[in-house]
């Protein structure tokens, strides 16, 4: 435990002899260095706490008698005052502690160090031989001891020169390929920034990357206004900055602890109460201007609200596992009542040149510019991934390959998931300074035949629909789509959606409402600083899903993951409209969201037992009628779906934040059977989250 403790306190600190600083940063400066040019200052204020150390340090007689050697690790900090401060000794010897203690209580006041020239604190992390040494003579000494070479002199200086590179740190991810955590309410923040009038973003494909949302959106001076003053490592550590941060002349990264801890109550459940136990870790780095990394991984255990906990059994994979947390993964049991579940999301980022970024991971992704998404959404589990970014003149053109799985027991095959796959590409193109459009293409195949991962979809400019004749017929499920934006002014934005899964033109003149009519479509606005209010986004988006859509006449070719769609959370056979208001002030937050909608479930009684087109994973050939097809088929269910969030962000490095919320959930099927009744929620929660994803319980 100690080697680690001071393992964390040496990358988590800077060393007195590795302040290689940067422009816009000053080292503390003692009185007699104050005449000094600034390149030589931090060389003098070394010197002069080694000569310190030297002059005024007593080893303890017990540490002489048992002739001890070796080292005592200290961390301290030079705070806005100039006052030196001991945070941290390691030593065998508890009098080696209270002696270093003494020695820098005894340390002259300072000017402080600054950093765009307000004083700031400064850590430090050095080692005190023992036998004591004048350290400063004895470094500058040790080269001449041995006649080497240039080369040998530097081999042997190799560890202490990257010691030496250390460099404060200076959020370099607001510059990076690092990709903004998805989450509806904080991209909201920036919304407005990247859709004013005469802008040459693309907004659809989603998450972001800090590089292009950096050119409308001052991270660095919006999280500076957030900043608290903190007068202790620990406390600048819980409202300002990250656990772990270290930076070099070419690399940098972060470690942070991850939580989602939640305790709330379901006025209709069973149960007493529900609660989340998410502890994990995220680090997070780059290793020159164009390769970021990201990686994290969350144990946690929970009991959710009983719909929640419905829905999950309900998308249970064959095995023994009960079920698949909605937009998480497999669960095992946990107790009695809960489940555990843990997920894992790694993701490089790299941009071999300025128009394209590659990413590979293990995540989710999502092409639109609404809450909900028809053409790619971040609903279902994380899963393997391929993206390729390419942007230039008006155009950002998306290729993302997708690695999924089907887990049902109809399709297990040795006791294995059915492997199945997806390539789609979007178009974005900025026609004009107001008007956007963008042109989606997506196929779907699976593992038949050890066909594996098919090469002919690596292509990223090709026409899948194409390819997937030329494969064979029933060889992929295509799905094409369009959406479009229209910037009405730098205040209201409209978009849309169409997604389109299948066609029959003679059936749409016939007027027949045919079942080979598969499409859907959203359309939306959005209304910036609403009202003159700063920061209040109001949001209205209306999305309809013919039956049908999405599934396929070869049950394993369905366009979804782990039992949940790709697209939309409700599948399809369904209408919906969504009022959404979101608020921000300082580190406040309040959010709100209203759904009303109708959705259309299979009657399953035992007489009939059609498919109505709202369950993607069931063949649409067992239908109970050709035409006549109408959304709502099926047992007609009313859905009313509304939550209220509030909250404060604690930490807007780590986005750790406090929330309360309450949702109210009624589901009204005209008809009932084992899996649709009727069922109304009221579920309160209150917790601390690290927020780095969307969660959706809005089914």
């Amino acid at each position: 435990m100690k080697q680690f403790v001071v393992l964390f306190l040496l990358f988590s600190s800077i060393s007195i002899s590795s302040q290689n600083k940067a422009s816009n940063e000053k080292p503390p400066v003692f009185p007699s260095c104050d005449s000094l040019t600034i390149d030589v200052l931090q060389h003098c204020f070394d010197t002069k706490v080694y000569t310190h150390i030297y002059n005024t340090f007593e080893v303890p007689e017990k540490v002489t008698k048992e002739n001890y050697k070796g080292e005592v690790v200290v961390l301290f900090e030079v705070d806005t005052t100039g006052q030196f401060k001991v945070l941290y000794v390691e030593a065998m010897y508890d009098a080696l502690k209270t002696e270093v203690k003494r020695v820098f209580s005894m340390f002259p006041k300072v000017t402080p160090g600054t950093y765009n020239g307000r004083a700031t604190y400064t850590q430090y992390t050095i080692p005190i031989r023992i036998p004591l040494v004048n350290q400063t003579v004895a470094t500058q000494n040790s080269e001449a001891e041995n006649e080497l070479t240039k080369l040998e002199q530097q081999a042997v200086a190799e560890f202490d020169s990257v010691n030496a590179s250390l460099k404060a740190f200076e959020d370099k991810a607001y510059s990076s390929q690092l990709n903004i955590p998805f989450v509806h309410s904080d991209y909201a923040k920036f919304d407005r920034q990247m859709n004013r009038i005469g802008t040459n973003s693309h907004t659809a494909s989603k998450p972001f990357i800090y590089e292009d949302v950096s050119k409308y959106y001052d991270f660095k001076a919006e999280k500076d206004k957030l900043l608290k003053e903190a007068d202790s490592w620990g406390s600048r550590k819980l409202w300002n900055e990250h656990l772990v941060q270290l930076q070099g002349p070419d690399y940098w990264f972060t470690i942070d602890p991850v939580f989602d801890l939640q305790t709330g109550t379901d006025a209709n459940a069973d149960f007493n109460s529900t609660y989340n136990n998410t502890r994990g870790v995220l680090i997070q780095g780059g290793l020159g201007d164009k390769l970021s990394f990201s990686a994290s991984i969350f144990e946690s255990q929970g009991r959710f609200a009983e719909y929640v906990n419905d829905y999950a059994e309900s998308l249970k994979a064959f095995g023994p596992d009960p079920a698949i947390i909605p937009g998480r993964g497999i669960a095992k049991r946990f107790k009695t009542d809960s489940y555990d579940y843990p997920v894992a999301e790694a993701y490089l980022s790299y941009a071999p040149a300025k128009f394209i970024n590659v990413q590979f991971g293990h995540g989710k992704n999502f092409i639109g510019d609404g809450y909900r998404s028809l053409l790619l959404s971040d609903v279902a589990s994380p899963h393997p991934f391929l993206k390729l970014n390419t942007s230039f003149w008006k155009i950002k053109y998306t290729n993302t390959w997708m690695w999924l799985k089907d887990v049902r027991p109809e399709v297990e095959n040795d006791k294995a998931f059915l492997s199945k796959y997806i390539a789609n590409h979007y178009l974005s193109w900025n026609v004009s300074r107001k008007l956007n459009i963008g042109l989606f293409e997506s196929v779907l195949w699976t593992n038949s035949n050890d066909r594996g991962f098919d090469v002919n979809y690596l292509n990223p400019i090709i026409f899948y629909r194409a390819i997937e004749f030329e494969t064979g017929q029933g060889a992929g499920n295509a799905i094409l789509g369009a959406s479009a934006k229209y910037k009405w002014n730098d205040h209201v934005n409209i978009y849309s959606q169409f997604v389109l899964d299948e066609f029959s033109l003679s059936d749409i003149k016939a007027g027949e409402k045919s079942y080979k009519n598969k499409f859907g479509y959203q359309l939306g606005v959005k209304y910036y600083n609403a009202f003159k209010v700063d920061n209040l986004l109001l949001q209205f988006e209306y999305n309809r899903v013919r039956p049908y859509t999405y599934s396929h006449n070869t049950i394993v070719l369905n366009y979804a993951h782990n039992n949940q769609s790709m697209a939309h959370l409700w599948n399809s056979n369904f209408s919906e409209a969504i009022i959404i208001g979101r608020y921000h002030y300082k580190r406040w937050f309040a959010n709100a969201k209203l759904i009303f909608g109708v959705r259309g479930f299979d009657i399953n009684d035992g007489t009939d037992n059609f498919s109505y087109g709202g369950d993607i994973y069931r063949d649409y050939f067992d239908r109970p009628f050709d035409t006549g097809v109408k959304v709502g088929q099926g047992i007609r269910t009313n859905i009313f779906n509304g939550n209220i969030q509030a909250g404060y962000l604690i930490n807007p490095a780590t986005n750790l934040k406090i929330f309360t919320d309450i949702t109210v959930r009624n589901f009204n099927p005209e008809a009932e059977n084992t899996t649709t009744f009727k069922n109304n929620t009221v579920w309160f929660n209150f917790g601390i989250r690290t927020d780095l994803f969307n969660w959706y319980f809005d089914f």
